[in-house]
């Protein structure tokens, strides 16, 4: 389980494909207090890490998280957010994510408002009835309150220190994001479906 509060930004140095994908992430997490098998989101996919050295982590990726994911359009430079699994007595500042991602979201208006900017997401059909305003939503691994949806559209509101201490800085009209809808709302649809 993770918050949704990242805490690094990873940078891919390496991605071989093998049997499955197998990509090097770069880190400045101290990499001796991470074990092998230990789960870490990256861009909101929970991962583990197989292999471990200074100042980097491997992980293995199935073909359908790569599907089900943004994970293909990573590329040796790209940046990604990351979080390493929440323990028992750690301050829960955003919500509860699982780092299973539902879908992919597309970025498909930017707005700045003050020092601000606002982002206007589309998600998958399947997925929209599950976003709604004031509720929080996992984009690339981050904690976020929806500020307004219309049909498959919602806005985020993203401050400075946010695009500072994540990806969200680097973000373009277009890119693919993961999508993680809120436990809540997925519980929720699920009882209405035998109510």
């Amino acid at each position: 389980m993770f918050t949704g509060i990242i805490t690094d930004i990873g940078e891919i140095t390496e991605l071989e494909q093998r049997g499955d994908l197998r990509a090097r992430i770069a880190t400045g997490y101290d990499t001796a207090t991470i074990d092998i098998g230990a789960s870490i989101a990256c861009d909101g996919v929970c991962l583990t890490a197989i292999a471990l050295g200074e100042g980097w982590f491997d992980v293995e990726i199935s073909a359908e998280s790569v599907a089900k994911t943004n994970i293909g359009d990573w590329r040796e430079g790209s940046r990604v957010n990351l979080e390493r699994a929440l323990k028992v007595g750690d301050e829960l500042g955003g919500h509860i994510v699982s780092g299973h991602v539902d879908g992919v979201a597309t970025i498909a208006a930017m707005q700045v408002e003050g020092d601000s900017t606002r982002v206007t997401f589309e998600a998958p059909e399947e997925l929209a009835k599950f976003v709604a305003p004031k509720g929080s939503v996992a984009l690339n691994g981050t904690s976020l309150t929806v500020n307004e949806v219309e049909g498959r559209r919602f806005g985020v509101n993203f401050i400075p220190h946010t695009k500072e201490a994540t990806t969200w800085g680097l973000v373009q009209v277009g890119d693919r994001i993961n999508l993680e809808i809120d436990t809540l709302a997925r519980y929720v649809a699920r009882l209405r479906e035998f109510g």
